[in-house]
């Protein structure tokens, strides 16, 4: 069972951190579905990203957050700014570097209740955004403005990681003012279930990229991938980012991730509402009470959760598991994610068809499709054929995992209604940046304006 933490005790070896990991373990009865997804959010006559105040008598994030703090959220503030929203379910609306705004969700018993949360979040921010004249568009990388247009928020944390970004990868700053992404964070039950769950979704990663693939554009511009925002990830920072080598070794479970996260460089310490910059520095040498931004000072499990966050691998341990291989896009497809890797991994005997399938894969050509998805998509070779044929399957267990959940909706019907979207870009090999394409290279006449007008939620 999942047990509560002092956050504030001090972390001295690394057997505190393998506790950590193993609170995190819960029986079946008490798994959750949490889903976050990232948006654009932009000003409806000029079509531009907004800044945090607002420009030329134009509403800002600002306004869009304090007018949704009247629907009873409750503000979170740095610096006098309003950063965040908070709800007593767990959920919040945070933002991320370039004023992308982000649903965190409420952990949640099955996908009609998490889509229903997607859904709801949408029609309450637009009822909001309607009277600022602002809309909102989900898809992987900003299509019309360049980085430059992007306004960064006033998080002390953005400022270390923009500074330290260009160190390690030319397009950092791309990921964080450019990008929206929609994850899932699933449970596990023990040490043992985490890491058959963690190889299947990492081996599976290069697929869900493929399938929600949704950014085809940037600077108003086709830029010759399906998917650019999958590809930034592979020049943004090797410390933290991709496939990590170590999950298919024989040996992975909990020790293995803890060692991968010490080597990962830091990027902050926060104590008394300050960022304190520990950029390129060693977690280990903290817990030494040897680092150099705070020489003789010990981190405590809040500061591991921290650095936690600061790792962008495709798959992501907390204490539960991340999926982040995907781009934003339609409500539809917001509600299509959790119910794919629920379908997969919340059920026994799919989980356990999934490792059969995956068994003999090697890190060598998971990464190999990682790097080619980007911009083939379905197209991509994989054996003897390509990952449509890969996805046609790979749904149909997952299909099954959710018929055998037997979680019902008020019209009597399962999970599995949410898979149609992805069936169907599976069946025709046309992912969502395909379709978009196909548009603006028709109907829109090269108008990258169109996509405002018809993507928008």
């Amino acid at each position: 069972m999942q047990t509560s933490l002092n956050k504030n005790k001090q972390i001295t070896d690394k057997e505190q951190l393998l506790e950590y990991f193993h609170s995190g373990c819960k029986p079946m009865s008490q798994w959750r579905i949490g889903t976050e997804h990232e948006k654009f959010a932009f000003n409806t006559k000029t079509l531009k990203p907004l800044s945090y105040e607002g420009q030329n008598g134009a509403s800002g994030i600002r306004d869009l957050l304090l007018g949704l703090a009247e629907n009873g959220w409750k503000p979170v503030v740095e610096n006098q700014n309003i950063i965040a929203l908070i709800n007593p379910d767990n959920s919040s609306i945070t933002l991320e570097p370039g004023g992308q705004v982000e649903l965190s969700g409420a952990p949640l018993k099955n996908v009609h209740q998490t889509c229903g949360e997607v859904n709801g979040h949408l029609e309450e921010v637009k009822k909001v955004a309607d009277r600022l004249g602002v809309g909102f568009i989900g898809l992987g990388y900003q299509p019309k403005w360049s980085i430059e247009d992007a306004e960064w928020m006033p998080k002390q944390r953005y400022k270390i990681m923009s500074e330290y970004m260009p160190k390690k990868g030319s397009l950092g700053h791309h990921m964080m003012l450019a990008t929206c992404t929609v994850q899932v964070n699933l449970d596990f039950s023990s040490e043992a279930h985490m890491t058959q769950m963690f190889r299947v979704a990492l081996a599976l990663q290069p697929l869900a990229t493929a399938l929600w693939a949704n950014s085809p554009f940037s600077k108003g511009k086709r830029n010759h991938f399906l998917s650019y925002r999958s590809h930034i990830w592979t020049d943004t920072d090797p410390d933290r980012c991709g496939i990590m080598p170590f999950v298919f070794d024989d040996n992975f479970g909990f020790e293995s991730y803890i060692d991968y996260m010490l080597d990962v460089p830091m990027y902050f310490v926060h104590r008394n509402e300050k960022y304190i910059n520990s950029a390129g520095q060693s977690f280990r040498d903290f817990i030494k009470g040897e680092l150099p931004a705070m020489p003789g000072e010990m981190p405590t499990i809040k500061d591991w959760e921290d650095h936690l966050t600061t790792a962008f691998p495709e798959v992501r341990l907390k204490r539960f598991i991340e999926m982040r291989g995907s781009d934003g896009g339609s409500s539809r497809n917001l509600c299509a994610l959790p119910a794919f890797w629920v379908g997969l991994l919340y059920d026994h005997e799919a989980l356990k068809q999934s490792l059969s399938i995956i068994d003999d894969w090697s890190y060598e050509e998971v990464s190999r499709m990682r790097d080619m998805v980007p911009v083939s998509a379905l197209d991509t070779p994989f054996r003897e054929g390509t990952l449509k044929d890969l996805a046609k399957s790979i749904l149909e267990i997952s299909e099954q995992g959710l018929k055998r959940r037997k979680n019902l909706d008020e019209k009597g019907r399962d999970e599995t209604v949410f898979l149609k979207s992805l069936k169907a870009i599976a069946e025709t090999g046309i992912t969502p940046a395909q379709e978009i394409l196909e548009k603006y290279s028709g109907e829109w006449g090269h108008n990258i304006d169109r996509i405002f007008e018809e993507y928008s939620y």
